[in-house]
């Protein structure tokens, strides 16, 4: 479980689960009604998605970010959990939580109420907060002090009681002027997927290559006294015939696997930049006597 002192170095950084992915950003740190110590964190899970949550108990701080002992699915999974107008997690709500969870509320709850013993009261939660006249979640961006724990406004939030827009001005005839901020994040996602697929395909291909082969001629020879033996040894007028064997070389084919490249995949990281438009609400001020509007804040800015 983290402190309470850790809770401005929670909020809005991010949460990841056992197998180190990332399930979102903390949001919001619930506190526990009696014993003040914080039992859960919301967390927003993608940049519009809604916030769920997750027991803080046995969750840690490691470096920069919280890493919680649940998977990611099974916290992108919990159940919807109503909080009221003062950011208060009543116990019906809180039972849903445990036992999606799979925590003994039972136990828990005796625990929570030993003599002498430290443990977790179950009649709700309340969330610590920094924004001015609410007691509720641990906002990112607290107006009062840091997260919440400035000053007596951030206190008042921890506690459960609702505040009041002059609790936190330094007069009585002040008021304090809220906006809202809007704080754009990523997210990783799945876009597609690229294969390497290897297939056979059959192609004809040409090659000249010399090749040789026999032809006969005749050759006629006169009678000389070196061949007149070798020419009258046959009968004078006979029949007779000689043959000779003619050859050639003919082109043979054969194909042989041979390895000519390795081809792999790699992935290269383009960085782009996209406009993100979303709605943001102001307050304003302006000054009325007697029904009759005197000046406004957009008035005494243009002067």
């Amino acid at each position: 479980m983290i402190a309470k002192e850790q809770i401005p170095t929670v909020l809005d950084h991010p949460v990841y689960d056992p197998e180190g992915q990332k399930i979102g950003d903390a949001k919001s740190v619930y506190l526990d009604d009696a014993t003040g110590r914080p039992e859960w964190v919301t967390v927003k899970t993608g940049l519009f998605g809604s916030e769920s949550f997750v027991p803080i108990k046995d969750a840690s701080v490691v470096h920069d970010h919280l890493e919680v002992p649940y998977p990611k699915d099974r916290v992108k999974g919990a159940p919807d959990v109503d909080v009221d107008d003062r950011g208060h997690l009543d116990q019906r709500e809180e039972q849903r939580l445990y036992e999606y969870y799979g925590l003994a509320w039972d136990d828990a709850w005796h625990r929570a109420n030993q003599p002498g013993e430290e443990g977790w009261a179950h009649g709700g939660t309340t969330g610590a907060t920094g924004t001015a006249g609410t007691a509720g979640m641990a906002g990112a961006a607290g107006a009062a002090g840091t997260s919440g724990y400035g000053d007596e406004a951030g206190m008042t939030g921890m506690t459960g009681t609702a505040g009041t827009r002059d609790d936190l001005g330094t007069a009585p005839d002040a008021m304090t002027r809220s906006e809202e901020q809007m704080h754009v994040g990523t997210e990783e996602v799945e876009t597609g997927r690229v294969r390497l697929r290897k297939y056979v395909v059959t192609e004809e291909v040409q090659q000249t290559v010399p090749v040789r082969h026999e032809e006969v001629r005749v050759v006629r020879e006169p009678i000389t006294e070196a061949n007149r033996d070798e020419a009258l040894s046959g009968p004078e007028i006979a029949e007779a015939e000689h043959e000779v064997t003619l050859h050639e070389e003919r082109p043979v084919v054969e194909t042989r696997a041979v390895p000519v490249e390795r081809v792999r995949l790699e992935t290269d990281e383009v960085a782009e930049e996209q406009t993100v438009t979303g709605e943001v609400r102001k307050e304003r001020i302006e000054v009325e006597a007697d029904d009759t509007i005197v000046a406004r804040e957009d008035d005494e800015r243009g002067m």
